[in-house]
């Protein structure tokens, strides 16, 4: 596994390629990246940027299309008006359609 700021730049690069209205999980960037148990350390990449203009984190949940992270926006609610924003269905916390709203990186980059 890369170590440190390399890892978490690789994680910050696929998710600045999910398309608006779609949504990935950590486990997903983690498998893409070669590091199929390494769900957690795609979360803790994903902690000191969910306030970073350039990186839309809002498109990354759990593996269930649950907004997880939602505590860690500037409100409660800003993930969940993000998604909403881009069409993407939200109630309770999580995603309506995630079986079609979820983005693989491993299928769709190549």
């Amino acid at each position: 596994m890369k170590q440190g700021n390399d890892f978490f730049n690789d994680v910050y690069d696929v998710v600045r390629q999910i398309p608006k209205g779609r949504a990935t999980s950590y486990g997903a960037i983690a498998a893409y990246l070669g590091e199929k148990r390494g769900a957690r350390v795609v979360g803790w990449a994903m902690g000191s940027s969910y306030n970073q203009k350039d990186l839309p984190a809002h498109r990354v949940v759990n593996k269930q299309g649950e907004l997880t992270a939602a505590r860690l926006f500037e409100t409660p609610t800003t993930m969940q008006e993000r998604l909403e924003s881009e069409g993407v269905k939200v109630r309770n916390g999580k995603i309506q359609n995630w079986e079609q709203c979820f983005w693989d990186p491993e299928k769709e980059l190549h």
